[in-house]
């Protein structure tokens, strides 16, 4: 099979899980011995994570702005668990993106290494790097509430014919307009806002559909979350955080029969905690009435290291994306968006969408 050549946009710690995570499994034998320990699909439709090579990545920070990739990974503000130490060198140069919303004036007033320093060089053609890397699909990591320099990306998507997948919480591919205009160029996009593999909003999403199948109403639930990283520290700014609440919120009321009126449900960032660097903890309660009305609630905490969390959906999207170019299908892709993001087109069930991912491999599903 050939290699699947990606693009990145932000260089955050998201992305240094991703990259340290393909080169443990590219040099860790024992992992694979251990049935892919930590992989849903080892083995996709003939490719493996192996094959996915990065070729041309975008930030604003100038710690990370002109230097090499597997350099910039490892640069302030990024904080992730190491999963892999030795990086090859790598040949892709770390290029300035467009600023436009993705720095939030906010940060400014935190220590420089807990935050975003913007670079004061010129921002590149994204479309021509984008067509001189030859890349094939655009990661996009970019911060919470980035939504002006979501849509640069995902027009510069448009305009070379290239797939993106959108693991930030702006409405791009469960936008019918943009969705309308991937499908007409036949370009096969992922998104929205990706889930993690045991995370909050999975965990919170499966109670609230056991309480549902076990005939237990739900009166109320929260969803509290707090951590150290860039990310936490970007969505101090409330005002952007209004997709990102619609995203977590709508995951979880999907797998109700009736949602809960908006007084009920609580789903969100909570607050920002530095020490906490990549380290996210969620707190977690569902209050329901079982049979004859008696009480059941359950309360839980959650603890998991944020960015590689999302690491395994990932590398099964960016999969799953190429075996749709292969087989020249174009458009939002149902089922793993569905899997593997929490505001897809359409909202399935998971276990139903882990069923459809397998047939999309398989071919006998279309998307």
């Amino acid at each position: 099979m050939s290699k699947i050549r990606i693009a990145i946009a932000g260089v955050g710690n998201c992305c240094a899980s991703l990259i340290q995570g393909l080169e443990y499994y590219r040099q860790n034998t024992k992992a694979r011995q251990e049935e892919h320990l930590g992989l849903m699909n080892y083995d996709l439709g003939g490719y493996i994570p192996e094959d996915i090579e990065v070729v041309a990545a975008f930030d604003m920070d100038k710690r990370k702005v002109g230097y090499r990739f597997d350099e910039a990974l490892n640069a302030k503000p990024n904080c992730v668990m190491v999963l892999w130490n030795h990086l090859p060198k790598s040949k892709v140069t770390v290029q300035m993106g467009p600023i436009l919303d993705g720095f939030s004036e906010h940060m400014k007033e935190y220590p420089a290494d807990r935050t975003f320093l913007p670079s004061d060089r010129k921002p590149v053609n994204v479309e021509k790097v984008l067509k001189d890397s030859g890349a094939e699909i655009l990661l996009n990591y970019l911060p919470v509430g980035s939504e002006l320099a979501t849509q640069h990306y995902a027009e510069a998507c448009l305009k070379t014919g290239i797939s993106f997948i959108n693991c930030m919480p702006v409405f791009i591919v469960s936008d019918p307009k943009w969705a309308k205009q991937f499908e007409d160029r036949r370009i096969p996009v992922i998104g929205d806002d990706i889930k993690a593999q045991i995370g909050a909003t999975i965990t919170h999403r499966t109670l609230a559909k056991l309480f549902m199948d076990r005939g237990v109403k739900i009166d109320r639930t929260y969803q509290l979350n707090t951590g150290g990283n860039t990310d936490f520290l970007n969505m101090l700014n409330r005002d952007r955080l209004k997709s990102k609440k619609i995203s977590k919120t709508q995951a979880v009321q999907s797998q109700l029969d009736v949602p809960l009126e908006e007084d009920n449900i609580h789903i969100g960032p909570s607050d920002y905690v530095p020490w906490q660097n990549d380290q996210k903890v969620c707190y977690l309660r569902i209050e329901g009435r079982g049979f004859a009305g008696f009480p059941v609630t359950v309360e839980l905490r959650l603890s998991v290291e944020d960015s590689p969390n999302s690491a395994g959906c990932g590398i099964d999207a960016i999969r799953c994306c190429k075996l749709a170019r292969d087989r020249k299908i174009g458009g939002p892709l149902i089922s793993i968006s569905a899997f593997t993001m929490k505001h897809p087109p359409k909202q399935i069930h998971d276990t139903e969408a882990r069923e459809l991912v397998k047939k999309f491999i398989q071919g006998t599903c279309p998307r």
